[in-house]
Parts: C-alpha cells; structure tokens; sequence
C-alpha cells in the first residue's frame, strides 16, 4: 500500500499583543501524517469503522494556515521515508478515533499539544486497540477513563465524570483533557505568569464560558431545564462548524485527515483565544467590579449603589462577587467609553431581562431639559423608556439619579 506525506504549514498571525509561536506550541512548520493502518485488515479489506487502512493517519499538527500538499509516496514495510523532515521525528504518541470527528477530541489533541511534553508528538487516529494500547494518551476512543494510564474517553456507559462537586456537565474528551491538564495549557499559552489565585480564576471561567458547551453538546445534553422544543436553531456553535469539516457524504475525495487538521486548527484558535481574553480582560474587569463592591458604603449607606472607577463589562462579574460577598446592589455606575456617564440597574439574574429596581416610571423616556424639570436633578440627559438605564452630564448628577431614584417608591409617587 502506498503512504500519503501531506505537509501542514502553520503561519501564526495575531492582532493581539505579541506571543510567540512557542509560548502557545506552535511549530512554524509541523507535519501532517497520513500513513497505512498498523492493525490488521479485515476480510472486505476495510479498516474500523468502513475506513480503509490508507485512511488511518498520524497527524503532526499545529498552528493557523493550514496549507496541504503530496510530497512522496512510500512502500509499506520500507525503512525509509521520502519526506524532509525539518522537525525531529516525534517520540511521543496520542490517539484518537478515526471516521467522522467531533469538536472534544479535536480541541483535546490541540490542548495537549500546547505541552512541552506533547509539542511535537504525533496524532494517530486508529479504533484499533493493538495500536492503541501502546500508545503514550489515549482520547475519546477505548473505552477507560483512568488519569493515571493517560486514557480519556467518556462514552462508557457508568460513566459520570463532570469538572467538580459543583458542575452538572458530564466531560466529553475535551473537558476531560482540560480537568486534568488545563492549568498548564493555559499557563503555555499565556506570555505573562499567573499567580496561583489568577489561574484558579481563569481555569475555573473557562471551563464555564467555554469548554462546558463542548462537553455538553457532544453528550446530548439539553441546555434548557425542561422538555419543550428550543426557540431556535443554533448552527453557529463550535461544534456545528467543527462537523462542517467531515468529507460530505457525497464527496467524490474524502480528505478526512485534511479535515482534521483544519479542525484541531479552528477549536485551537478560539481556545487560545478564551484563554487570552481571560486573563487580559475578563480577570482585571473583575477586580475593578470587585473593589467598587467595597467601597460602596461610600457611595450610599445602604451599600446598593457601586462607582466603577473605570468603565469595563460589569455585568458578567456582579452577581459572583455579591454570592462570594453575600450582598446584592441595585445600581451601577460608570463612566462609559464616549466618557458619558450612565446609571444602570441591576437585573434580578444573568438569566433575567427583570430589573430589581428600575429607574423612576414617571422620568422614562423623557430627555434633557424635561427629564431635569421632572426628576430636580440638573444635567439630565436620558432615561430608556424601560427604566433599565439613564444618563447625565457628570458624575454628582449621574449619583443624585441613583440616589433618588433607589429612595424612590412607585407607590408612593
């Protein structure tokens, strides 16, 4: 049988601060393996899962671009191979299923290949389990999950693992990889060195706003709590444009080693991208939400008004810091980017459009002049005809909004 060498060339181009293409693993040029199945055939000659032993691939992976090409063909048993090799041939091995991929093991080969110890290690994408069980880590085929032998797959039927005592999630492959190698992969990735607080703090929001959806769309897992249909289709997800990447049905050539690559290369990228977005923005936003939660006797005595000392996206920190400071608050205020400044209120949960408080009914809606004869406070600029947020020229005018408008009783008007 003949042995297919297909060169992945992987260029790195960010807008982000600088990172080098070794901080995140990234070879400037890896390799892209296809070569004959080890395992035996069976009689029709076809490999596991209909696939034929020239289908089975090793794949040297990494990287943005991804540019593929036939170098050199090789008899099966030769000792020698007419490829050149501008990396050292590597020592390491990790396996996964071959046939149709999926978005966990994709992005799980990718988080293992951020690792020293995996940087350079090839991808082997076999059901065979005499090639398997030598293999160094084992994803998402073989059914075992036992950390200790390197082996991750989640499709036994006892199995329950989720990310910890507070998670529902069952893991796919991905969140399996991530439980246990996470905080070094996000460490690889990163330029600067978090401390140890910083990074219990990003792996932890991660998982949340990123590998959790993985998990549960490749176990099945309703997102909504009850039984009913969803509202909408959602076809954007990581995982739809992942099993976008599998030959169609009716493609004449079926590249799915090609595929593959192009796959580990997208659920990589949104990855680092989480990751980087993390720690570079979501972690300081949190910090200045958290020090505006205490400092807020400062701003009223009943502690339910907070000054953002500086405008960041509040709203996906506010109710983890009340439940860590077991305290709730009706109003934000900041300066916006424009350097207006606004008063917002607070909704009952991030899963409702309900408010706790919202602003006055008699000034919603109304504008400037009107709204500052309405409510007494000069400077007035806005306030939505919901209620949910107003503005004024500065900062005392914006306070006084929240400050009447938290005394202010609708039944009492």
């Amino acid at each position: 049988s003949n042995r297919t060498l297909c060169v992945a060339s992987f260029l790195l181009r960010r807008s982000l601060p600088p990172l080098s293409a070794e901080s995140v693993g990234f070879g400037i040029k890896h390799w892209c393996v296809a070569r004959p199945a080890v395992g035996p055939r069976s009689s029709n000659g076809q490999g596991a899962a209909g696939q034929k032993e020239g289908d089975e691939s090793i794949l040297l992976l990494g990287g943005v671009e991804l540019h593929q090409r036939a170098v050199g063909r090789e008899e099966a048993g030769s000792s020698s191979t007419r490829m050149a090799v501008e990396t050292s041939r590597a020592t390491r091995r990790i396996g996964t299923h071959n046939g149709t991929f999926h978005c966990d093991e994709a992005l799980a080969c990718f988080m293992l290949k951020q690792l020293d110890t995996y940087r350079d290690a090839e991808v082997i994408r076999t059901r065979d389990e005499s090639v398997l069980k030598d293999l160094d880590v084992v994803i998402d085929v073989g059914s075992v999950y036992d950390p200790p032998s390197l082996r991750f797959d989640h499709h036994q039927r006892d199995f329950g693992e989720t990310f910890g005592t507070d998670w529902k999630t069952k893991l796919s492959s991905a969140g399996l990889v991530y439980k246990h190698f996470g905080k070094d992969v996000i460490r690889a990735i990163l330029e600067e060195r978090p401390t140890a607080e910083e990074l219990d703090m990003v792996y932890a929001r991660v998982y949340k706003s990123f590998i959790e959806e993985v998990d549960g769309i490749d176990n099945g897992i309703n997102q909504f709590e009850s039984d009913g249909p969803p509202r909408y289709e959602l076809n954007t997800s990581l995982s739809k444009r992942v099993s976008r990447l599998n030959p169609k049905w009716n493609d004449l050539e079926r590249d799915e080693e090609g595929g593959f690559c192009r796959a580990m290369e997208l659920t990589g990228n949104e990855f680092v991208d989480v990751v980087r977005d993390t720690y570079y923005s979501w972690l300081p936003g949190k910090q200045i939400v958290r020090d505006a939660f205490l400092s807020r006797n400062s701003v009223h005595p009943s502690g339910e008004v907070i000054v953002l000392p500086q405008y960041c996206p509040w709203q996906m920190h506010i109710y983890s810091i009340e439940r860590e400071l077991h305290t709730k608050v009706k109003y934000v205020v900041y300066e916006d980017t424009s350097g207006k400044w606004r008063v917002q209120c607070v909704n009952v949960s991030s899963a409702s459009f309900e408010l706790r408080k919202p602003l006055p009914a008699p000034w919603r809606g109304l504008r400037d002049e009107e709204l500052s004869d309405v409510s007494g406070i000069p400077g007035c600029v806005f306030v939505h005809a919901s209620g949910f947020i107003g503005g004024n020229r500065t900062k005392e005018g914006v306070l006084a909004m929240a400050k009447t408008a938290l005394e202010f009783s609708e039944t009492g008007q």
